[in-house]
């Protein structure tokens, strides 16, 4: 009897979990980092800190709202969160510039984009002169130089003169067109996304896209935090990854971003 009753006893020293659902079994799921991690064995002569684009196809650029922003209408410093299509942290970008530019400028301000990684090491930096917002005028067409590491020139994103629809093309170092972008006729974000088409060098294939998200009615209306997606083919090279990463920057400021100037 005594044998029994022991066991029929529960038994209270098994290991638990809390806040996670237990995964095969029983063990319990390991949490996701939140910065995604370096690649064990980076490709010969890659940038330092562009290791972390060998291994996504998709980037997710998501502007931070600035609540001073967002209620006083003065235009701050944009800030960006840049992850993989896990949501994993992949680099984080800030703007550099002062007020008074700004203010006088909005939109159409020149700007320098600082983007670090989770060390806060700056691996890519941006910089766009100042320049008109005229398409009729070919000595006003924007320009973005994207630079990795800083001081290391990897080519520029150009935009091409164009009537009806938004045209760009990606450059190497020595003026090389490796790939081009062209937007739609109306850039106006209503209720849908707006895509534009990452091509090939000589427009006639569809390599990748940079979309403009739809986030919603609120967030559309009463801010300029805008989310962007970005495709490209796995093994694109590395380079070329950071001149599309680089090219949704002007793309967001030129027509996406609000100004009350």
């Amino acid at each position: 009897m005594s044998q029994s009753i022991q066991m029929s006893q529960p038994i209270h020293n098994q290991p638990q979990s809390y806040g996670q659902p237990p995964g095969a079994y029983g063990q319990p799921v390991p949490v996701q980092s939140e910065w995604i991690a370096a690649p064990m064995a980076p490709p010969l002569n890659c940038p330092p800190g562009l290791e972390y684009l060998t291994t996504v196809d998709q980037l997710l650029v998501h502007q931070k709202v600035e609540l001073w922003e967002a209620f006083t209408g003065f235009e701050t410093n944009n800030k960006y969160a840049i992850k993989n299509s896990l949501g994993q942290k992949v680099y984080y970008a800030i703007e550099d510039t002062d007020c008074c530019t700004r203010y006088c400028c909005g939109a159409l301000r020149p700007f320098d984009i600082q983007i670090l990684d989770n060390s806060q090491r700056e691996v890519i930096h941006l910089y766009r002169p100042l320049k008109c917002a005229n398409c009729c005028c070919f000595c006003c067409l924007q320009r973005l130089e994207v630079a990795a590491p800083p001081g290391n020139v990897l080519g520029h994103i150009v935009q091409e003169w164009s009537l009806w629809v938004p045209k760009f093309r990606v450059e190497d170092a020595s003026g090389e067109t490796v790939l081009r972008i062209e937007g739609p006729c109306c850039t106006v974000s209503c209720c849908a996304d707006v895509e534009f088409r990452v091509l090939s060098p000589d427009g006639g294939q569809p390599v990748g896209t940079i979309t403009k998200q739809w986030t919603g009615l609120a967030r559309e209306m009463f801010t300029d935090a805008d989310h962007f997606g970005i495709t490209f083919p796995l093994d694109l090279d590395v380079n070329v990854k950071a001149l599309l990463l680089g090219a949704c920057f002007p793309i967001d400021f030129m027509y996406f971003e609000k100004t009350d100037n």
